[in-house]
């Protein structure tokens, strides 16, 4: 039989989820009175089980809350000498209790989850829409890190397109330089053009004719585009990127289309794109697009022998 160890962790990593630790509970209030009341916050969590499961029992809540089952006792002890809930025979175990919220729990209950909400609210409102969605990826993100088991059962993952915060463009620069170097052989000469198209487009960003979508999957950046004004007539798409982690799931479409419905949204004619030959994923995204090869020229770039393509298509 084959020992598995757990991984070392460094000091440095320990130190960084004990400092979150202390941010994150001061900011949500926990070593404050929870919620404005007398009660604790593993008071209201298990009051918070009682009043959304169909048949709790004192041994499932004490399971699935981590409590040791004396402790849960005392607390639920409490609750109905407060004549906050009742029990029943459990027709599945007679040694069971079912537990229920009588109505005096729930007008203690009730009043408490609406604070909550508000305060999530309170938490989020000071952000801009872009960086709630963060926010809530990241929180996602953390839960499946270190439960995977609350993952979605089922059904397709779905990225979110946002608009670029700053460190995103440094990101989709990386992501060329590292990708197109490694799947291509592309020196970084073709990173020192990413960089030189992403600083134009930021200082000379036009927000009423061009825009930029930036892709996440999981609370991670996996993809880029940028629609860029040619001229009054003509949008230029650009910059499209795709991590190869996110690839199969239609994203690189789905960009595409939204650069597509912008354009014309915006009443460009048409929508011209540079691209190269070898890039079989993006042409063929293209192509099932209208958009027509104009023309192909070879050249010698990167390191490499190469054809461009200008690509173009009617609006």
């Amino acid at each position: 039989m084959t020992n598995i160890t757990s991984a070392p962790v460094p000091e440095s990593a320990v130190k960084a989820v004990r400092r979150f630790n202390r941010f994150f509970t001061r900011r949500i209030g926990v070593l404050d009175p929870y919620l404005g009341s007398d009660l604790s916050l593993t008071d209201v969590r298990v009051l918070y089980e009682l009043a959304h499961r169909k048949t709790p029992v004192a041994s499932e809540l004490a399971r699935d809350l981590g409590l040791d089952g004396g402790y849960i006792s005392r607390i639920l002890r409490r609750f109905e000498q407060a004549g906050w809930i009742s029990r029943s025979a459990s027709e599945r175990d007679a040694r069971q209790s079912v537990l229920a919220l009588t109505s005096a729990g729930r007008d203690v209950f009730e009043p408490l989850q609406q604070r909550s909400r508000q305060e999530a609210a309170a938490l989020l409102a000071p952000l801009p829409p872009a960086r709630q969605q963060e926010l809530v990826n990241a929180m996602e993100r953390i839960e499946f890190l270190l439960n995977p088991a609350s993952a979605p059962p089922s059904g397709p993952r779905v990225a979110v397109l946002r608009d670029p915060v700053p460190g995103d463009m440094g990101w989709v620069v990386q992501q060329h330089g590292e990708i197109y170097w490694r799947e291509y052989g592309w020196d970084n000469r073709f990173e020192a053009l990413v960089a030189d198209i992403a600083a134009q487009f930021v200082r000379k960003f036009q927000p009423a004719w061009e825009r930029c979508w930036v892709a996440e999957l999981d609370g991670e950046r996996v993809g880029a585009v940028f629609v860029v004004r040619k001229s009054t007539t003509t949008a230029q798409l650009r910059m499209l990127i795709l991590a190869p982690q996110a690839r199969g799931l239609g994203l690189g479409a789905r960009l595409t289309d939204e650069c597509i419905a912008f354009a014309r949204a915006k009443g460009y004619k048409k929508m011209v794109l540079w691209t190269n030959s070898c890039l079989t994923a993006a042409r063929s995204i293209y192509a099932k697009r209208g958009f027509v090869l104009k023309k192909s020229e070879p050249y010698e770039g990167f390191g490499q022998q190469l054809v461009g393509e200008t690509w173009e298509l009617k609006l």
